[in-house]
């Protein structure tokens, strides 16, 4: 960047304050937020107070709904149609926005105040360049000339750390990856330095290692320009070791605000501790099903009567029904609205957290598997696809190697997690056993049948017995079908049953996932995130499969939606006798729902076994890093930093020998040379490894970090 932009460590902060700190650069007081929308009015904010300090970062957490998305949007008055703010105030730097002209107040945002949006797929221009999108801004607020405003453009990229600026300044959005999309999405809120960035969500359904790069990235902006960051997220792990303060956010209300360190160490609220509860790396450290929030939200269009998380609350008393709890507390410093706090041990710490804690790094024992014959055998898996140049005369330059003999089996009532980053082969191996795509080589048998020489009514009686479910529930549901008829498609397409049977058999289903009676005429658009995941799960249920392929199932849910989508899934896994290919980015999660774990990279499997020995000691250096790029809540910090670095390599070029040696801190000639076989791991039964130098095994209760190989 320009010479302007202060020196590295400037707005640092001490003791979750920024040093030096007089009146606060952005403060937010009784701020009320409502929205009408078909004749109802939406209470989405509901007397709000908040203030960040320059050089500060907080972190606004909360559940989709709380109203933490619309406490950002009203800071810079961006609200959705029907959306006004009937009372409060919001002031930046002495300035008061809420009564600002509009003309004025556009001056403010992008100047002043940079956004990051949820969705950077959605929110970049597809007609524009990256380098013209970042220097619309510059030109908007700076009023210099196009070619200045593209060397700025160039600079901020470079700033981002986006590879190779120059050329990605030149290129369209669909051009990118998703991280680099995030990336551009920054350099845009950055481009006319702000003294204040909101990042609504900047890692939803972005791999752990991407995510941690943008973390890292906002973290050392904040620090080298001195700004202020505001990072919304429903996510605890995301603003571990992030965020100097959290205020945590339910029913369009604050219930929760105090030091980082201190909100999850000590939290007071109910509402924080369930959300904490419900995050997989706690159930992954102890032994039993993960914790969740009964119930739902709250409905905003209704008035307060009381404490709106009483409904939920395993603490409330009658009382907490007909009285609104105020925000405050014990101490100055850790304010909490709740009448009957969560209880606290002698040293001031939660009794349930530290009961946790104690199992942290010991890996539970592994869950009882009877010897049962593979539901599923996959050998010698391969899929390459064409790439192709030309409009009409399309002619072959190349092929993606998006699956390279990948072999695995999953055995009765098993679940095996395939895990790696966006564009490993994950959900190409889901789509080749479903039979989407046809393999290029390699057999699939699936209960003793191969898939591959089956045709006609054969073919078809063995793929009832395999179901998916997708990632995007809401794009895999019809939207012009109630709840009813969707799941009574695949009955009529198989003949299944007579048709009067099938109320009876929608009406169990929806029994079974947690869905009540009338969600049978509702349509898609009518449910909310985890009532669609739900309607997914019985529409791949109704056919009664052996087998459901879940490919990212969880990766966009709010933490507690998503303890509940993976309780019901272990518990209709039981219930059916079900096997389960469990597709995440997210180890965390996997380690949690697997009996067996397979990682993927580039195509190729890396690193096989039980699921707990792998999360406990990894053998290859990848495993490795995607470990150690989930947020750690429990510590408050990310810990070692890992060992993964940069874009992946192209999937048309792949690197000669190991794949992954680009990126290996342990890589050496030989990595490049010769590709390493995937064979048994030395001093670990029943593993795989595919690495010329693996790591060697952790003892229990220890920690590996990884190096440059000296051997």
């Amino acid at each position: 960047m320009t010479s302007s932009l202060p020196a590295t460590g400037s707005g640092g902060v001490q003791g979750g304050r920024p040093a030096g700190a007089g009146e606060p650069l952005l403060q937010v007081t009784d701020l009320h937020t409502e929205i009408r929308r078909a004749g109802k009015l939406v209470r989405a904010v509901d007397g709000v107070s908040l203030t960040v300090g320059q050089g500060e970062s907080l972190g606004l957490v909360g559940e989709s709904g709380c109203g933490k998305t619309m406490t950002a949007l009203s800071v810079l008055r961006l609200l959705p149609p029907g959306g006004v703010i009937t009372s409060g105030r919001v002031t930046m730097a002495g300035l008061d926005l809420t009564a600002m002209a509009e003309t004025d107040l556009e001056r403010v945002r992008g100047g002043q105040i940079g956004m990051v949006f949820q969705d950077p797929a959605s929110s970049l221009n597809p007609t524009m360049t990256i380098g013209d999108q970042v220097a619309e801004a510059v030109l908007l607020h700076r009023g210099n000339d196009r070619r200045a405003a593209l060397e700025r453009a160039v600079q901020t990229l470079r700033l981002v750390k986006m590879p190779e600026p120059e050329r990605v300044a030149a290129q369209f959005p669909h051009h990118l990856s998703g991280g680099m999309r995030q990336r551009a999405m920054i350099a845009i809120a950055l481009a006319c330095e702000p003294r204040l960035l909101i990042a609504d969500e900047p890692t939803t359904a972005l791999d752990v290692t991407v995510q941690r790069e943008i973390l890292e990235l906002i973290d050392e902006l904040r620090h080298r320009l001195g700004m202020a960051v505001i990072l919304v997220t429903h996510d605890l792990g995301v603003i571990a070791g992030r965020t100097d303060r959290i205020a945590v956010m339910y029913g369009g209300r604050i219930v929760e605000t105090a030091a980082t360190a201190t909100v999850l160490g000590r939290p007071r609220h109910p509402y924080t501790e369930a959300l904490m509860r419900a995050l997989p790396e706690l159930a992954a450290t102890g032994s039993g099903r993960l914790a969740s929030i009964p119930g739902l939200p709250p409905d905003l269009t209704e008035p307060a009567g009381g404490c709106r998380f009483a409904a939920r609350c395993e603490h409330a008393r009658e009382y907490c029904a007909s009285r609104v709890p105020e925000l405050d507390g014990d101490h100055p410093g850790h304010s909490y609205a709740c009448f009957f706090p969560v209880a606290q041990a002698a040293d001031g710490s939660a009794p349930w957290l530290n009961q946790l804690s104690t199992a942290n790094g010991h890996p539970p024992a592994a869950a009882a598997v009877p010897q049962q014959p593979p539901v599923l055998q996959v050998q010698g898996l391969t899929k390459h696809f064409a790439v192709t140049r030309g409009a009409l005369l399309a002619r072959r330059v190349g092929s993606v190697s998006a699956v390279d003999d990948v072999s695995f089996e999953i055995a009765a009532g098993q679940t095996f997690g395939l895990v790696g980053e966006s564009g490993c082969g994950k959900s190409t191996v889901a789509r080749l056993i479903a039979g989407v795509a046809q393999p290029d080589a390699g057999s699939i048998l699936f209960r003793g049948a191969d898939l591959n020489q089956l045709t006609g009514r054969d073919l078809r009686g063995q793929r009832a017995g395999i179901q998916l479910m997708f990632q995007d529930a809401y794009g895999s549901l019809d939207p012009r079908m109630r709840a009813a008829s969707i799941l009574r498609e695949p009955l009529l397409i198989h003949n299944s049953g007579r048709k009067r049977a099938h109320r009876r058999t929608v009406a169990r289903l929806l029994d079974e996932v947690g869905l009540p009676p009338d969600t049978a005429d509702r349509f898609a658009r009518q449910l909310s995130g985890g009532q669609r995941q739900r309607l997914a799960l019985a529409r791949a249920l109704i056919l009664q499969p052996r087998l459901i392929i879940a490919d990212e199932p969880v990766s966009a849910l709010d933490v507690s939606v998503q303890a509940q989508i993976l309780n019901l899934m272990r518990k209709l896994q039981r219930q059916y006798g079900l096997s389960y290919l469990f597709i995440s980015h997210d180890l965390s999660v996997v380690r949690y729902m697997a009996d067996v774990i397979g990682v993927m990279y580039l195509g190729k499997l890396v690193e096989l076994g039980p699921a707990h020995e792998i999360a406990a000691s990894p053998s290859h250096p990848y495993t490795r890093g995607l470990i150690d790029a989930i947020p750690a809540v429990l510590t408050g910090k990310d810990g070692a930093r890992p060992a993964i670095s940069g874009e992946p390599p192209s999937p048309t070029n792949p690197p000669s020998g190991c794949r992954f040696r680009t990126r290996c801190p342990r890589a050496e000639q030989i990595c490049a040379e010769q590709e390493p076989p995937l064979v048994p791991a030395a001093g670990r039964t029943g593993r795989l490894t595919a690495c010329h130098f693996p790591l060697p095994p952790v003892p229990p209760g220890g920690t590996v970090q990884v190096t440059a190989n000296t051997e």
